[in-house]
C-alpha cells in the first residue's frame, strides 16, 4: 500500500494538471473565434457604406458616405488581405471575403475615373502654352481660426495666380491679406465672421463682378468676367456652400451647386466654376451637376487631388474643386503644401484655345432638372442658418 500512495499522488497530480490543460484547450477556439466574427463584421460595414449612398436620400447620416470610399477601399483591402492568410477556406472566411470583395467593387466604379486608368476628361495644354492665352487660379480654404496668415501670403507671392480665391475669410483675414494682393488690379471681397466669407483678386480687367447670395443670405458666392491676356471674356464663379453634417440634411449644399450648373447651362462664354464645394467628385450631387452645367472636371483620368484633411493622411478627400467649359486645355493642376488650414490650398492653370476640346459628360436627364428644381424650390423656401457658421 506504501508503495502505491506516491502512485495515487502522482496520478491526482497528473490528472489535475491534465484538467487545466484542458480547460485551456477549451478556452482556445473561442478565443480564436473573435478574428473570424470580427472580419465578417467589419466585411458588413464596408459593404454598408458602400450601398448607403445609392439610397436616394439627401440626409447627411446617409450622404457622409459619399466622402469615405478611398478609406473604404482601404478597410475592403485590408479584410481580403486578412482573410486570405488566416481564413481561408472556412465558411466565415468565405463569407468574409465575398462581402469584401462586393463592396470593394462597388467603392472602384465610382473613383476609378479619377485615376490615371481613366480617359482624361479635360485634355493636356500643347507644348507651348505660352503661345495660346493663360489663366492660373490659386484657391485657397483659409480656415477662418488659422492664425498663419504669412503662410497664405507668401504663397500667394510665390505662385503669382491671375486669380486667387480665398474662402472662410473674415476680417482679420481681409487686412492680413490686403499687402500681398495689392498689386492685383481687382478685389471683390465679402468677408464674413460665420466661416462663411470669401474674397476674389484678379490681376485682369473684371466686368458684372459681384457678391452673390443664391440661396441663403448668409452664403455668399462671387461671379465675375476676367478679360484675359488675349481679350477673350471669361466667366468665374466662385462658391463655398454648407457642409454636410449628420443632423441635417445636404438640401442647402446641392441646391446651391445646382443653382449655378442651371446658371451655366446657358452661359456661352468659356467658363470656370471653382471653390470649395463641400462635396466630393465623386457624389450624385457633384455629377448632376456636370450634366446639368457641361462643364468638365479635369481630375478624370489624372487623380484625386485630396485636398481635405491637411492634418488626417487617413482621412482625406477631394473637397476643393475646379470645373471649366471645353473651351480650355490643362497646364497644371498642383496641392500644394499646407498652410495651417484642414485644407490644402490648390493651384490649376489652363490654355484657352478657343475651341471645344475633351470628353464631354454624359447629357443632363429630364430627371436631373427635375431633381436639381426640387432641391432649389425646398431651399428657397427655408430660413435657417447655414451648417458649420458656430464652428469658429
Amino acid at each position: 500500500m506504501a508503495l502505491l500512495y506516491p502512485a495515487k499522488v502522482i496520478s491526482a497530480s497528473s490528472k489535475k494538471g491534465l484538467n487545466y490543460n484542458n480547460s485551456s484547450s477549451l478556452g482556445a477556439p473561442s478565443e480564436v473565434s473573435v478574428l473570424p466574427i470580427s472580419l465578417l463584421v467589419l466585411s458588413g460595414i464596408c459593404v454598408l457604406a458602400s450601398l448607403l449612398p445609392m439610397v436616394p436620400i439627401t440626409h447627411g447620416l446617409i450622404r457622409i458616405f459619399d466622402f469615405a470610399r478611398l478609406q473604404v477601399i482601404g478597410l475592403s483591402l485590408l479584410v481580403l488581405g486578412i482573410v486570405t492568410l488566416t481564413e481561408p477556406g472556412t465558411p466565415t472566411g468565405v463569407l468574409s471575403f465575398a462581402i469584401a470583395a462586393t463592396a470593394l467593387m462597388l467603392q472602384v466604379i465610382f473613383v476609378l475615373p479619377f485615376t490615371p486608368l481613366w480617359r482624361k476628361q479635360t485634355m493636356d495644354a500643347s507644348s507651348d502654352p505660352e503661345k495660346d492665352a493663360t489663366i492660373s487660379l490659386l484657391t485657397c480654404n483659409v480656415k477662418q481660426g488659422n492664425q498663419d496668415h504669412s503662410r497664405v501670403t507668401d504663397l500667394v507671392r510665390e505662385r503669382c495666380p491671375d486669380i486667387a480665391i480665398f474662402m472662410e475669410t473674415d476680417q482679420v483675414w481681409a487686412r492680413a491679406l490686403a499687402p500681398s494682393l495689392a498689386e492685383f488690379a481687382e478685389i471683390v471681397e465679402h468677408p464674413l465672421d460665420n466661416s462663411y466669407g470669401i474674397i476674389l483678386a484678379s490681376r485682369f480687367p473684371l466686368n458684372d463682378a459681384k457678391v452673390r447670395f443664391l440661396l441663403n443670405d448668409q452664403v455668399p458666392s462671387i461671379t465675375c468676367i476676367a478679360t484675359i491676356s488675349n481679350g477673350e471674356a471669361v466667366r468665374i464663379i466662385a462658391l463655398h456652400p454648407e457642409p454636410p453634417v449628420p443632423t441635417r440634411d445636404t438640401m442647402g449644399r446641392d441646391a446651391e451647386i445646382f443653382v449655378v450648373g442651371e446658371e451655366v447651362h446657358e452661359e456661352r462664354r468659356p467658363v470656370i466654376v471653382t471653390g470649395d464645394l463641400n462635396d466630393v467628385a465623386w457624389s450624385r450631387s457633384t455629377r448632376r451637376f456636370l450634366r446639368i452645367s457641361r462643364l468638365l472636371d479635369p481630375r478624370q483620368g489624372r487623380g484625386f487631388f485630396n485636398s481635405f484633411h491637411a492634418h488626417y493622411w487617413f482621412l482625406r478627400w477631394p473637397l476643393d474643386h475646379i470645373f471649366h467649359s471645353t473651351d480650355f486645355r490643362l497646364v497644371t493642376i498642383e496641392r500644394l503644401p499646407e498652410i495651417g488650414s484642414d485644407h490644402f490650398p490648390m493651384f490649376y492653370c489652363f490654355e484657352l484655345v478657343g475651341a471645344k476640346f475633351g470628353a464631354e459628360p454624359p447629357p443632363a436627364t429630364e430627371a436631373d432638372f427635375d431633381e436639381a428644381k426640387m432641391a432649389i424650390d425646398t431651399e428657397k423656401k427655408r430660413d435657417r442658418d447655414p451648417a458649420g457658421s458656430d464652428w469658429e
